[in-house]
């Protein structure tokens, strides 16, 4: 993508089913956890890179040992420092202690981080924010074993500000207004609420308080407490949990907008957000991996018995077709096919846009995620190309000479490496002048890919803002003397913000959005605008679910292909030179590729919880009022 943008998380859980000496002996070593949770959350590094987080928790340790460990990182390479760090710890206990090198049962007592229930989450700061204490797993504590609670996230809540109060009303004192504190806290609450009331029961059946310990631990319901503290949840989310007795779990919002994958054997359990990671760390087939429910939470109690309970009612799924564009890894077998298609589907536009001119035009991609929508786009251009000539050669027929065969024949897509990318340059220079002269470089492009006078099709996964483009791609393409350059996006127009975990908050941002600005001044219909404000400001103090999204009347005056043509025109630079066209795919295309992933509010409006029609509309009255901040 040329334009970086920022996802939230990437989680992993693992519960080992089997004693750590079993994996000793299976595998050479009792830190088997810890190796796969390592590779899990390296394969998962695509989803954020900004920092990362580890914890564990020992089963069955006595009072008085250290049963929960966690380490986090906001180095530039978090994922590994925090294992750097683990490695550390580790090395030191064997010099020290080379007893315990075939030990397992001292390795378990003595060695932190070692255990058989682990978390991992790699993050994404986004908004400016990135200290440790925003880095997940968070840890909520207590001298019970059973109300220590560990939460890391893929998510995001529309209704912080309702959830935060709901603490307030039940009679916590938050220390922060921040969606994981209060989420971790509502669960926290109703945790405790379920052991008090457990320990009242088991103490009448006439145990003693250390007798009660193990009966909470066998006795507790996750999947109540559960229902209980996401009663009012409004978001995206994949949240995991641990409880200090060894109980864990993974719940999955119900509309499916953030993945959730699992794997399962007598070895071990483990729930990722990617479902190449766990393939490719256990070695394990596609059909072996199942897709969390939505609505529905994954729980491995204490003795490793796992169920799968309906937590909240699924609404219509709207899984997020973002991530199968962009964001997911591409060496999913399913989001590989369907970025694929998202390039074939491309090819009729592109094919009326170069007026069917093959031979002189030239197919390339921006590097390089949108690698593998390019090699859908240029299969089509083949398919169509051999469809030609079979109808050259049919109508030619017997009489055909070996001549006229060669040069029929010789006609295929120029598929060239145009752009480049270069290493990450730092803007250190504060002058705009300047720093816009080094962005401007960010890109390279091979010289002789393109001859004078051609078209040049280059691909991208999506245009969000069109920095980068305009700044730097464009210039340097048209170094190129092409005589026009099509910018093709894989996904279509992107126009309203998203609150559900990727960082897209402001209307303005967006390229679209402004594209049908300009075209509202040209046409003056700043009273349209207006109307839309004053429709915006009168549902603030609505209740979510009576929100309509009335940022749609923005756009609806203009047709898709009148805002893409108004794009081309404020993304080319004042001086260049080759004609530039924009291509934005259709939103029945993007249905069409994407079928199981219909998620698509970035582009449509259509949010699939209440809380995101008041989060755009807040987003338009921060646009019209000049307030340079988030919606949410």
């Amino acid at each position: 993508m040329s334009d970086a943008i920022k996802h939230e998380c990437g989680i992993s859980v693992i519960r080992l089913l089997k004693p750590l000496e079993y994996y000793k002996e299976k595998y050479g070593t009792a830190f088997y956890g810890v190796n796969k949770m390592y590779l899990m959350m390296e394969k998962q590094h695509n989803r954020g890179q900004d920092g990362a987080g580890f914890a564990s928790i020992k089963l069955d340790m006595t009072a008085g040992e250290r049963y929960m460990s966690r380490v986090r990182s906001i180095e530039k390479q978090p994922i590994q420092d925090i294992f750097a760090q683990i490695n550390e710890r580790v090395n030191k206990a064997f010099v020290e202690h080379p007893e315990y090198k075939e030990n397992v049962a001292l390795q378990k007592k003595n060695i932190p981080y070692i255990g058989e229930v682990l978390l991992g989450h790699v993050r994404y700061g986004t908004f400016g924010k990135n200290s440790i204490e925003s880095v997940h797993p968070f840890l909520r504590q207590n001298n019970w074993m059973h109300r220590n609670i560990i939460v890391a996230g893929n998510f995001n809540m529309t209704n912080v500000h309702e959830l935060f109060d709901n603490l307030v009303q039940l009679g916590q004192h938050p220390k922060e207004m921040a969606d994981t504190v209060t989420v971790m806290e509502k669960i926290g609450h109703f945790l405790d609420d379920a052991v008090a009331k457990l320990y009242k029961q088991i103490k009448k059946e006439g145990h003693t308080k250390q007798e009660a310990s193990p009966i909470i631990a066998d006795r507790l319901k996750v999947a109540k407490i559960l229902r209980r503290a996401a009663k009012n949840w409004d978001g995206g989310y994949a949240m995991a949990g641990l409880l200090g007795h060894g109980d864990a779990f993974v719940l999955r919002d119900p509309v499916g907008i953030r993945p959730t994958y699992y794997y399962k054997d007598d070895e071990v359990v483990v729930v990722a957000s990617e479902r190449p990671a766990i393939q490719t760390v256990f070695n394990v087939k596609y059909e072996e991996i199942k897709e969390l429910e939505p609505g529905h939470a994954i729980i491995i109690k204490k003795n490793g018995n796992v169920t799968f309970n309906q937590i909240l009612e699924p609404v219509e799924r709207k899984a997020c077709s973002f991530e199968r564009i962009y964001f997911s890894r591409g060496s999913d077998k399913e989001i590989y096919q369907e970025r694929k298609e998202l390039g074939k589907l491309l090819f009729p536009q592109i094919l009326n846009s170069i007026d069917n001119d093959i031979k002189n035009t030239v197919f390339s991609y921006i590097p390089n995620t949108a690698e593998t929508s390019f090699f859908g786009m240029v299969k089509e251009a083949q398919n169509y190309l051999n469809k030609k000539k079979e109808e050259q050669i049919l109508a030619i027929g017997s009489q055909i000479t070996s001549e006229q065969l060669h040069e029929i024949l010789e006609v295929r897509p120029r598929i060239e490496k145009v752009a480049i990318k270069d290493a990450k340059l730092r803007t250190f220079i504060t002058q705009d002048s300047s720093r816009d002269d080094l962005v401007a470089h960010v890109y390279d492009i091979t010289y002789g890919s393109v001859k004078k006078g051609d078209n040049l099709v280059i691909i991208d996964d999506s245009i969000v803002r069109g920095t980068t483009l305009k700044k730097s791609i464009l210039k340097i393409l048209d170094r190129l003397d092409t005589k026009k350059i099509i910018v093709v996006s894989s996904a279509p127009q992107i126009r309203y913000p998203d609150c559900y975990g990727i960082d897209m908050a402001k209307l303005e941002d967006f390229i679209a959005f402004r594209a049908a600005l300009a075209l509202h001044q040209e046409n003056g219909t700043q009273q349209h605008i207006d109307k839309i404000y004053q429709k915006c400001l009168e549902q603030v103090n609505s209740k979510d679910q009576d929100v309509i999204n009335y940022v749609k009347e923005f756009y609806a005056p203009f047709s898709a292909l009148e805002i893409s043509k108004k794009i081309g025109e404020l993304l080319s630079p004042a001086d260049i030179k080759s004609e530039v066209q924009i291509i934005y795919q259709t939103i029945e295309n993007l249905h069409l590729a994407c079928p199981k992933n219909l998620g698509d509010w970035y582009f449509t409006g259509n949010y699939p919880t209440p809380g995101g029609n008041r989060v755009v509309n807040k987003a338009f009255i921060n646009f019209y009022e000049g307030k340079n901040e988030r919606a949410y």
